[in-house]
């Protein structure tokens, strides 16, 4: 009989582009206020690409970090899965533009499309297919430009988001380690709650598409609100289910960064303290697919995530969609 191995996260990392964006700057675009913006959504500032980067620099980036966490080369990589909704262009991949930068020529490489749930879900698709003895190593990058998609006139949206890449490096982990569960949900009837229209096939691009803003992000603000409080902590909690643990086993519950009363109701629901939460959402503001990988590097890197700990991925997104996962570090 084949033993199924382990899989768990054997090096992470994060990059976030150098130029900031504060509230006190959106004062001065918008009709909103910091105080407004901080007590509405917890966020401060937000990371923006220079004109010269695109979403693919910034996973490479980011990827580099984790493959040297990992001690491994870009040789031994053996796929490529970038979840984003902001990809370099349509076709190729952004998975392709990264391994080429890596010199990864021995991965497969593909993009992958369930907004900020991606990350999750590509988690889940490199887990399956490492379980399955298909790979051994596969590398998983949440990577958003968000700030090509925001219409900076909306005051509704230009606050909520940023740009930024985390990556991680899955592979065989100890027995006892790794992941334990994986949640993946979705409602294509809440499609419409959060998009954007233009460009696809079934509104190409054309001076109306543009003119009308439609290559924007457009979000039903309060709908999709409502949605995440129902789903944060619910997905969790069935994660946990799955993996045979309870709230009390909980270390550390690194949530999707999109708005701090989002977060504390779901730490309310789980019945955890806040400083049991990786919370970063100030300084990055909501960078979709990115926002879970960022934490979880940032986290690492704070000494805050140390061996058997465990910890709870949950995210949700546009789709609707939503994602959780039960790791032990």
């Amino acid at each position: 009989m084949v033993s199924i191995p382990s899989v768990g996260i054997i090096g992470s990392g994060k990059y976030v582009p150098d130029r900031i964006l504060t509230n006190q700057e959106l004062e001065q675009m918008v009709e909103t206020n910091d105080e407004w913006i901080v007590t509405r959504t917890g966020i401060r500032e937000r990371r923006l690409v220079a004109p010269e980067q695109a979403t693919s620099d910034l996973g490479y980036e980011a990827s580099k970090i984790a493959l040297k966490a990992a001690g491994l080369t870009p040789e031994d990589i053996d796929l490529i899965i970038v979840a984003t909704i902001t990809p370099d262009m349509f076709f190729p991949s952004t998975a392709c533009l990264i391994q080429e930068k890596l010199g990864a020529k021995r991965a497969a490489a593909f993009d992958l499309s369930a907004a900020c749930s991606g990350f999750i879900y590509g988690l889940a698709t490199a887990s399956s297919m490492i379980s399955s003895g298909l790979y051994k190593h596969v590398l998983v990058i949440g990577a958003e430009s968000l700030s090509r998609i925001t219409d900076y006139t909306d005051r509704n949206t230009c606050i909520l988001f940023g740009d930024g890449a985390g990556a991680v490096v899955l592979g065989p982990v100890p027995e006892g380690r790794g992941f334990k569960s994986f949640v993946l949900g979705a409602d294509g009837a809440g499609g419409e709650l959060l998009k954007v229209g233009g460009g696809g096939s079934r509104m190409p691009s054309s001076t109306e598409s543009v003119t009308g803003k439609h290559h924007f992000i457009h979000m039903a603000g309060n709908e999709v609100f409502k949605f995440a409080v129902r789903i944060m902590g619910g997905a969790a909690e069935e994660a946990l289910e799955k993996a045979g643990y309870t709230k009390e086993d909980i270390d550390l519950l690194i949530p999707h960064q999109a708005n701090i009363r989002i977060i504390q109701s779901a730490l309310n629901r789980l019945d955890l303290p806040e400083e049991k939460a990786m919370i970063n959402l100030d300084k990055y503001g909501n960078v979709s697919a990115g926002s879970i990988p960022i934490a979880l590097a940032e986290a690492v890197e704070q000494g805050r995530v140390n061996e058997g700990d465990c910890l709870v991925l949950v995210g949700f997104g546009g789709g609707l969609t939503w994602g959780a996962s039960v790791l032990i570090w």
